[in-house]
């Protein structure tokens, strides 16, 4: 193989109080092999997520899909880690939107019990994989923000509480 293999991930900081922030991380070396297997709907460590002080140590990670090298997205009910054709209604993969030209314009519409068949990935991560999403289930002392800007200023927990 040609270089070293890294996964892409985008953390998704759900707190109120972040906004909704998503921040990109890049996973390589042992963290990658630590990835594969694992499902959609997993928890893992923080600390297999970044380099060195830019790790989430502390923090609960979920895996909620992800894609592969050709944007096919992976898809939560599709089990294996391969590539499966299939027939889906609207949801992850398909939008369920059907173009309809009429009298020069372009009117979208979407019916009822639209289907298509469509190529999309299984729910486990595997070397085909390029890109994790993960959302934050237990946050860590440091807010993301500060993890992965490098700001010292913002930190998460009241001055007050100790664990």
């Amino acid at each position: 193989m040609a270089g070293e293999q890294a996964f892409k991930a985008v953390v998704n900081d759900t707190a109120p109080a972040s906004g909704g922030k998503s921040f990109p991380m890049e996973i390589t070396g042992a963290n990658y092999n630590h990835f594969l297997g694992k499902k959609i709907g997993d928890v893992v460590e923080g600390m297999f997520v970044g380099e060195g002080d830019k790790s989430l140590s502390g923090y609960k990670l979920q895996i909620t899909g992800g894609s592969d090298v050709t944007g096919r997205p992976m898809r939560p009910d599709l089990d294996g880690g391969g590539v499966k054709s299939v027939l889906i209604t609207a949801g992850v993969g398909y939008k369920g939107k059907k173009y309809v030209n009429k009298n020069s314009k372009e009117y979208r519409y979407k019916y009822d019990g639209l289907r298509r068949r469509r190529n999309l990935r299984g729910n486990v991560i595997s070397q085909d994989t390029r890109q994790i999403n993960l959302k934050v289930v237990e946050a860590g002392k440091r807010s993301l923000d500060a993890i992965i800007n490098g700001e010292e200023t913002a930190v998460e927990q009241p001055s007050g509480e100790e664990e």
